[in-house]
């Protein structure tokens, strides 16, 4: 096969997971703002999820966010999802909107609402059972304001206490897959805060349990393709979670900020085998005053354009450059690869996978967007509160 046949190959076989909150409502802290059209209910999140796959032939899973998207039934909402072709993907725990998680949750000092806690996540590993979902990602507030707030060492204590007891209750080709943020909404100390932490955790968890890098929690400057690198060497890369930041956490579209760190990180999925289904691609963003499932859209071809880059990369010369400590040449087979326009290549492999080449054009074309706006009238719209 040549190698232009197996970047195809590889494009053709990625997946990127939409997250159900992403067709919602969303907005700053400030304000929500209320899109027509906008889902009332999970199964109409994933009908909107199944237009994305419908268009770009790589979005088959769907995140869930609990309790964001509880059902009484969620192996008829699985079911649901199925016969729309898509499937549900990681299941999003939720313990940072309750009163009760003022003071952290699975961290807090009191131990009945670190109990909340813990049965909130084994919860969210029922729902798995009940829709066949593999990861259960895990985010925390967790943190303190005030120097003397709380015992630092003590706080992680409790966090493994209570990762270990979720672990444990993991089936058999399940997993765990462990957030980090740096600060927000904690200002002094945040309880897992980078990778390392999760790392740590995860160590002494065992194999199930991986960390997971969004692209949009680190400090500025930090070189986020070798902390990829580095979890993928160590076999513990879970997945990502996909968005752009300008300043903070912004969760804008994926590639929008830069996209040019967005090919680094993929380069280094490339180069360390992650390219599998190993490693989750989930994409984690708001649509604030975009229109959503065209951003969404977007947001899954700008994946695939890094992608193709990456894939492009001439490694034989890369190698070459890099062991005989050629600084410029080895840059320069880089910026060649990431300086291909390889969207002719991604409208080829389309036509070849039986989609049209231009997946927002077709979803224009389509009439979905001025058909939900028509029909989704009434009722109370999906989204969360600020």
């Amino acid at each position: 096969m040549t190698e232009l046949a197996a970047a195809k190959a590889a494009l053709k076989t990625q997946a990127v997971e939409t997250p159900s909150w992403a067709y919602g409502n969303s907005g700053t802290r400030f304000k929500v703002f209320a899109q027509q059209g906008v889902p009332r209910t999970p199964q109409e999140k994933l009908d909107d999820a199944a237009k994305v796959h419908e268009f770009t032939g790589v979005a088959p899973t769907v995140a869930l966010h609990i309790p964001w998207d509880r059902v009484e039934d969620y192996a008829a909402l699985a079911k649901y999802a199925e016969d729309r072709g898509v499937r549900i993907g990681a299941i999003n725990s939720n313990t940072f909107q309750d009163d009760d998680y003022r003071l952290g949750s699975i961290c807090h000092p009191d131990a009945g609402v670190r109990r909340k806690a813990v049965d909130h996540l084994l919860e969210c590993v029922d729902i798995m059972d009940a829709t066949g979902s593999r990861d259960l990602k895990l985010w925390f507030a967790d943190g303190t304001n005030y120097p003397g707030q709380d015992d630092v060492r003590a706080r992680q204590d409790r966090l493994a206490e209570g990762l270990a007891e979720v672990y444990g209750r993991l089936g058999e080709g399940q997993r765990m897959l462990l957030e980090y943020k740096l600060f927000e909404p904690a200002f002094y100390t945040t309880d897992v805060p980078d990778w390392g932490t999760a790392y740590a955790h995860c160590l002494k968890l065992g194999g199930k349990a991986r960390v997971v890098v969004d692209t949009g929690h680190h400090a500025p400057g930090t070189n986020i393709e070798f902390i990829v690198a580095t979890l993928l060497r160590e076999g513990r890369l879970g997945g990502f979670d996909f968005n752009s930041r300008f300043y903070a956490d912004d969760d804008l579209m994926v590639g929008a900020a830069d996209p040019f760190q967005l090919f680094r990180i993929m380069y280094e999925v490339v180069r360390g085998g992650g390219l599998t289904s190993e490693v989750a691609f989930m994409l984690d963003q708001c649509h604030n005053i975009e229109a959503k499932i065209p951003a969404i859209i977007r947001s899954v071809m700008n994946v695939q354009e890094a992608t193709a880059k990456a894939l492009l990369v001439d490694r034989r010369a890369l190698g070459e450059a890099q062991a005989s400590g050629d600084v410029l040449g080895a840059n320069a087979v880089l910026m060649d690869a990431y300086n291909t326009d390889v969207r002719p290549l991604l409208r080829e492999v389309r036509g070849e996978m039986g989609l049209d080449p231009e997946p927002l054009v077709a979803y224009a074309r389509s009439g979905w967007g001025e058909r939900i706006v028509a029909e989704r009238v009434g009722g109370e719209q999906a989204g969360w509160g600020a």
